[in-house]
């Protein structure tokens, strides 16, 4: 095998890969919101199927090391990826159940019944808040149990879990101590507010070091390239020999465990 091969063929995997992940354009998408719900054009591939995709690729390129490396350091960034999407998701109901509150706080202090009020509110608030809204308003329509059909919820949707908490505890203090309802709420709305206020300065202040996490952890890669265009053809020494398929699988190790560090680092200043 020579130099240029595995260059010429990692090149080619890295194309393919790139055209499953490549976003869909501006008309795309304006045709996929205007299409049925039956009938839209079909989805991108989810993100699993892009990294399984991405290995095997890698791994018919640079043989059996290859393949253990690119699921090794694929496996740590689906996981990270992962990770921030359910703290954007937990943030994004969090705020969305804030300003629901604000309005059903409203409603309750012009003297509306706390079944009126929940519907009044939900109407005028998006998802999830329209959800939770809607649950307490039939909830207390029928004289049932608020308390318990929050923590149901809760157990169903584990990204409202941050919100229902503090609000399921002021609902059962205002029914066992008889405090105002629109008092205790809306000291959850700012409670909740605050979680939000602080969650976004936390991911601002946190965006250089995660940066910084990222080059590091790219600069193995960068190497190899430069190795590549100066004429030593590292890929070839990685994917063709025997000390080059450990050092590759030992590289892999190496960055996979500096990521999960970086990346639990990062959850315990974004939960302090």
């Amino acid at each position: 095998m020579n130099g240029g091969y595995p260059m010429t063929s990692l090149s080619l995997a890295t194309l393919a890969t790139a055209l499953l992940v490549l976003p869909a354009s501006a008309a795309t998408r304006r045709l996929r919101a205007l299409a049925p719900p039956d009938h839209r054009l079909t989805r991108r591939p989810h993100r699993s199927v892009v990294v399984v995709t991405c290995c095997v690729l890698v791994g018919l390129v640079g043989g059996p090391a290859s393949l253990v490396a690119t699921a090794l350091i694929g496996t740590v960034l689906w996981r990270a990826g992962r990770s921030r999407a359910e703290r954007r998701s937990r943030l994004a109901a969090t705020a969305t159940i804030a300003a629901g509150l604000a309005a059903f706080v409203a409603e309750l202090k012009a003297g509306a019944h706390p079944a009126a009020a929940a519907s009044g509110a939900a109407q005028d608030s998006e998802e999830p808040a329209t959800t939770v809204l809607t649950t307490i308003a039939s909830t207390a329509r029928l004289g049932g149990d608020v308390d318990t059909a929050l923590t149901t919820l809760a157990a169903t949707r584990p990204e409202l879990t941050a919100a229902l908490g503090p609000l399921t505890r002021a609902w059962s203090l205002s029914d066992s101590h008889g405090v105002p309802l629109a008092d205790v709420l809306d000291a959850v709305r700012r409670d909740l507010e605050r979680r939000v206020s602080f969650a976004a300065q936390v991911k601002a202040r946190m965006a250089g070091p995660e940066a910084s996490a990222a080059i590091l952890a790219a600069l193995p890669a960068l190497g190899v390239l430069l190795g590549e265009l100066s004429g030593a053809h590292p890929l070839h020494v990685l994917t063709s020999t025997t000390a080059g398929q450990v050092l590759l699988v030992l590289g892999a190790l190496l960055i996979s465990a500096g990521l999960l560090w970086s990346a639990r680092l990062t959850d315990q200043a974004v939960r302090s």
